[in-house]
C-alpha cells in the first residue's frame, strides 16, 4: 500500500516498511509543513515515539502526491514523480551532492501514488524565497549544483538514467499547447506590469518551441539538472553539519544545459536590483567550479550565453504553469514572484535575442 496523504499513513505501514534503521514504533503524530513552499506535492513530519530499547531518528519528512487532482495529473504526465523516486532509489546516500538520507522511496505503477520517507534535517536555514537569497546564498548554491552537473557532464553517465527525460522529450514539446491555452488569461492579469517586449517574444517562441528545445542539445552540452533550483528546494547547514548544503526536490529533474540551474535560481530567487548586482560573479563562480570538477571545453562566454537564453526559455515557461492550483495565499504569492522577476531578468540581459539564433 503506498499512502495518498500522510492522513493514510498507519501505525503498522511505517513498522513495516521503514526498515532496520528505525527502531519498532508504538506511536507517531503527522503535521503538515511548508505551507505554501510544495506545490506539487505534500510535504508532512512524523514525529515517532518508539518502544522501550528502541531507537531511531526523532522525526521523518514523508512526502505524498498533491491533494489537488489537476496537479496529480500534471506531475503523471510529466512524469515528476517517477524522477524523484528514481533518483532517491537509485543514488540516496551515493548523490553527488547531499540530499537527505532516504529511508523509504516507493511508488505504484505510473509514479502516483507516491511516498519519500526522508531525513529531516533539523536546525537548518531555509530562504524564503519571497523575501530573496543573499550574494552568500547565491555562490553556495552556484557551488553545490557546478560538481552535481560535472558528474553527468555529457556523459554515459547522464544517458544511463532512463528515468531522466531530455529537456526535448515530445511530452515537453507539447507544451507549447499549454502555452496558447494559458496566454490570454496571462496577458490579461499581467497587462503593463511585466516588460511587453518580453511577453511578445514569448509568443512569437510558441511555434517554434519544439525547434528550440531540439536546439540545445546541438549547442550546449546536457548533464543532470535540478530544473527547481529555487530558494526553497535548499537546506544551510543544521544537523547536516554547519557548511552543508541539502538539496531537496527531484521531481522537475532533466536532462539539460547546466546554466538552467543557475538562472532559475538567480532568476527567481534573487531580488531583482540585487540579481543585477551579482549575477555576473555568481555564473563566474559556477563556471569556475565547472572547471574545477573536471570540466573542459566550456569556456565562460558560452556559459553567460547559456545562462540568457535559459532565463529567455522559463519565462516563457512560467506562462506554461500560471494555471497551477498554487494551494494557498503563499503559493499564489510565490507564482507571481516568479513572474516579475523572471521576465525581468530575460529583459536585462536580452535573454530573448535567443529568437535570432533559431
Amino acid at each position: 500500500m503506498i499512502p495518498i496523504s500522510a492522513a493514510d499513513i498507519t501505525l503498522d505501514w511505517l513498522n513495516e516498511r521503514t526498515g532496520d534503521e528505525v527502531g519498532t514504533l508504538i506511536a507517531f503524530e503527522a503535521a503538515t509543513i511548508g505551507e505554501g513552499v510544495g506545490i506539487l506535492g505534500e510535504v508532512s513530519r512524523l514525529s515517532l515515539t518508539y518502544a522501550e530499547g528502541q531507537t531511531g531518528p526523532a522525526t521523518l519528512i514523508a512526502k505524498c502526491q498533491s491533494a489537488s487532482p489537476e496537479n496529480i495529473a500534471l506531475c503523471q504526465i510529466m512524469g515528476f514523480y517517477i524522477r524523484e523516486v528514481s533518483f532517491y532509489q537509485q543514488f540516496g546516500a551515493d548523490a553527488p551532492v547531499r540530499v537527505p538520507k532516504c529511508y523509504l522511496a516507493d511508488m505504484e505503477e505510473g509514479g502516483s501514488p507516491f511516498v519519500l520517507l526522508l531525513e529531516e534535517v533539523t536546525g537548518a536555514r531555509m530562504i524564503d524565497q519571497i523575501v530573496g537569497a543573499t550574494l552568500e546564498d547565491c555562490l553556495a548554491i552556484a557551488g553545490t549544483v557546478a560538481p552535481l552537473h560535472a558528474a553527468f557532464w555529457d556523459n554515459d553517465a547522464v544517458k544511463a538514467l532512463e528515468w531522466l527525460p531530455p529537456m526535448n522529450n515530445d511530452l515537453y514539446k507539447g507544451a507549447s499547447a499549454l502555452y496558447a491555452a494559458n496566454r490570454d488569461g496571462f496577458r490579461e492579469k499581467w497587462d503593463g506590469r511585466l516588460p511587453e517586449e518580453v511577453m511578445n517574444a514569448c509568443d512569437e517562441l510558441n511555434p517554434k518551441y519544439a525547434e528550440m528545445l531540439d536546439w540545445w542539445p546541438q549547442h550546449s552540452p546536457a548533464c543532470l539538472t535540478h530544473t527547481d533550483c529555487r530558494a526553497e528546494n535548499y537546506l544551510f547547514g543544521g544537523s547536516a553539519g554547519d557548511d552543508a548544503v541539502t538539496m531537496l526536490d527531484f521531481q522537475l529533474s532533466t536532462r539539460h544545459v547546466g546554466t538552467w540551474d543557475i538562472a532559475n535560481f538567480m532568476g527567481m530567487s534573487v531580488p531583482v536590483e540585487e540579481r543585477r548586482l551579482w549575477e555576473q560573479q555568481v555564473v563566474r563562480h559556477y563556471h569556475d567550479t565547472l572547471l574545477a570538477s573536471g570540466v573542459t571545453g566550456y569556456d565562460f562566454e558560452q556559459c553567460w550565453r547559456d545562462y540568457r537564453y535559459c532565463q529567455f526559455h522559463q519565462a516563457w515557461s512560467i506562462v506554461v504553469v500560471s494555471d497551477l492550483d498554487p494551494g494557498n495565499y503563499r503559493g499564489r504569492e510565490l507564482l507571481d514572484t516568479f513572474a516579475i522577476r523572471g521576465f525581468q531578468a530575460v529583459a536585462d540581459n536580452n535573454g530573448h535575442e535567443f529568437l535570432q539564433e533559431l
